[in-house]
């Protein structure tokens, strides 16, 4: 089995920028300045870069774990032609389109995390509180190298996040493009994982029919339908079917809106 899941250290280096980032900053919102800032040609080449940089840095390590499957597996060749061809095609378009959405998602962050300070020194300020004194604990943060704990927390929860739906897309990208169209849903098998999310560990889902697992695990809630990966802070992975082979039978299936088990061969005639 090969693990299709977010490399550690590439959601550590974008939480990492994301802070440096809000770091810097600090300043220009201290300053009044941090508007004219963000709506800047080279604010906009700031994000763009770091979203390549963790969009190319998945990319990089999703191929190496497609190669790792080829290894494994009875289509070795086809992966590696495709792979080696594949950024002039669909799977190129869905990296750039991965790169200019997050580099925008990036820029909106800023600017919704910018107006929050904002207004709490304001806030504080219409309370009573010398809105001094706010400014004060901004630099110390900066001295501390830290940043307010509300950013934080959200930065935290974008690295996560908007790591985990890239690297799914990369790896739908990818089977689609070699026309494998089933994944095995894959948790991280910890005491953390959502009981949602335990429902759906190891079922066989197509990538044109997404489950909506909170519905499945009989819980209220907005998310609806979606793929492993693509929920907030979610640690799911999918692991792409190459050979039927590598599937332990029988295997359960989500289809028609329900998760049921299956032998190979009803398997092999629903996949025909």
């Amino acid at each position: 089995m090969v693990d299709f899941s977010v490399k550690k250290r590439i959601e550590a280096q974008y939480k990492a920028n994301l802070k440096g980032m809000f770091k810097h900053l600090y300043d220009f919102i201290l300053n009044g300045d941090v508007e004219k800032v963000i709506a800047s040609k080279a604010f906009s080449s700031f994000c763009n870069s770091v979203a390549s940089r963790m969009i190319t840095g998945l990319a990089v390590e999703n191929a190496k774990d497609w190669r790792d499957a080829a290894r494994q597996g009875q289509q070795g060749r086809m992966i590696y032609e495709a792979l080696k061809q594949e950024m002039k095609g669909p799977v190129g378009y869905r990296v750039q389109s991965l790169i200019d959405d997050n580099a925008k998602l990036i820029k909106s962050f800023s600017s919704t995390m910018s107006n929050h300070i904002v207004n709490q020194i304001n806030e504080n300020a219409q309370s009573g509180v010398r809105a001094s004194a706010y400014a004060e604990r901004l630099k110390e943060w900066n001295e501390k190298n830290n940043i307010d704990d509300v950013t934080e927390a959200r930065i935290n929860l974008i690295a996560r996040t908007e790591t985990s739906k890239a690297s799914t897309a990369l790896t739908r990208a990818r089977a689609e493009n070699l026309g494998l169209n089933w994944y095995i849903w894959r948790t991280s098998e910890d005491a953390r994982v959502r009981s949602s999310h335990k429902i759906m560990d190891e079922v066989l889902i197509h990538w044109s029919n997404p489950p909506a697992p909170e519905q499945l695990d009989n819980i209220k809630s907005t998310l609806g339908h979606y793929h492993a990966g693509n929920a907030p802070n979610c640690r799911c992975y999918p692991e792409p079917v190459i050979s039927l082979n590598s599937i332990k039978w029988p295997c359960k299936v989500y289809i028609g809106g329900k998760i049921v088990t299956m032998i190979r061969v009803e398997f092999e005639r629903l996949a025909a």
